[in-house]
């Protein structure tokens, strides 16, 4: 699942650094395909995961998004598994030459070799979530997310939960793209808390996204410092932040996916990704021609929401699930955001 996360909070980064120039690699994979649905006589959809689906919630998601397409088209479905470079671009291949409707793959490990195949194929189509290749084609459409709304509303539980007024995150990186995930944080904790107290820190170092050592010795700077609640926007370091927080009684936010199991009264809630909301809306898109576009999915959209705000948040092990004060103040925040009466901004915005 942290593997999942490190590649999702990287995605905005990879995405705007991604080059045309993809550099294949002819090495023998290991076949990691996994089993395909029965199904009707309808479209065929391919799913390509960059990991082993196994426990991982993110891409479980995406594998019930095409499944639940395949059931709505009476169509057939299969997945491939990849575990590493070389069995992703052979599953990608497989995938191809089997032509099925649609190709759907998770990751922005896909862009370049997506660009590449879809030169050849201009008839196959190509949906990948989470990312998208740098140039356009006709056969290739993309699924985003706005992870910032997420973020903000997260900020304003924060800001309402806060005892002491401070309200902090735990970035991988001093960009924009992945500031996304904190200074929404602390733009909604002031939403409802204007004289709330912000703070960033930034993971950094020679290995951002897998440094859970780090990331819990930047946590315990800010809670030295009096912040009671922290945004874990660390990717596998967020296991650090949460036992940083939960030595000090303080309090801390995941991100993608439900993460308050992992930590329960400690984990107040989650900032989720719907993959499964994309994978199948994408799908539709496709099958109704309007390809070759750019999606972005929030709160409007349900691509992008609270464990909160969901269905089963009594049964979460969130801490949230025992403040429906909040939570209903929260739900408003939300519902001005998807009539457009409230724009969250975008620090990865150009």
């Amino acid at each position: 699942m942290f593997r999942r996360n490190r590649r999702t909070l990287q995605v905005a980064a990879a995405t705007a650094l991604l080059v045309t120039a993809a550099t294949a690699c002819n090495a023998a994979a290991k076949n990691d395909a996994a089993g395909s649905a029965s199904g009707g006589s309808g479209p065929s959809f391919t799913l390509v995961t960059p990991d082993s689906v196994g426990q991982n919630e993110f891409l479980k998601l995406a594998v019930t998004g095409v499944q639940d397409a395949a059931k709505q088209h009476d169509g057939t479905q299969k997945v491939y598994e990849s575990t590493d470079t070389a069995s992703q671009q052979q599953n990608v291949q497989a995938a191809v030459d089997a032509k099925p409707d649609v190709i759907v793959l998770v990751g922005f490990e896909f862009a370049d070799l997506v660009a590449q195949q879809a030169r050849k194929n201009p008839e196959q189509q190509f949906l990948i979530i989470d990312a998208c290749t740098t140039k356009s084609f006709k056969n290739v459409s993309c699924a985003v997310f706005r992870e910032h709304e997420g973020v903000y509303l997260a900020g304003a539980e924060a800001g309402l939960l806060s005892k002491s007024g401070k309200v902090g995150a735990v970035d991988v990186l001093d960009t924009p793209q992945f500031r996304r995930y904190s200074d929404p944080f602390a733009a909604g904790a002031k939403e409802v808390a204007p004289k709330t107290a912000t703070g960033t820190r930034f993971v950094g170092g020679q290995s951002p996204f897998d440094d859970s050592a780090r990331a819990k010795e930047q946590a315990n700077t800010l809670l030295s410092q009096g912040y009671d609640q922290l945004m874990a926007a660390a990717a596998a370091g967020n296991y650090g932040v949460f036992e940083a927080a939960k030595a000090k009684g303080a309090f801390a936010y995941g991100v993608d996916v439900n993460q308050c199991p992992s930590a329960p009264g400690t984990v107040v809630d989650n900032v989720v990704k719907r993959t499964d909301v994309a994978v199948e809306k994408g799908i539709e898109s496709v099958l109704a021609g309007k390809t070759g576009a750019t999606v972005s999915y929030g709160l409007k959209e349900g691509g992008i929401s609270l464990t909160g705000l969901e269905a089963g948040v009594d049964s979460s092990k969130c801490v949230i699930a025992d403040h429906k004060d909040v939570l209903a103040k929260v739900k408003a925040l939300r519902d001005q955001i998807v009539a457009g009466k409230l724009t969250v901004d975008d620090p990865a915005a150009s």
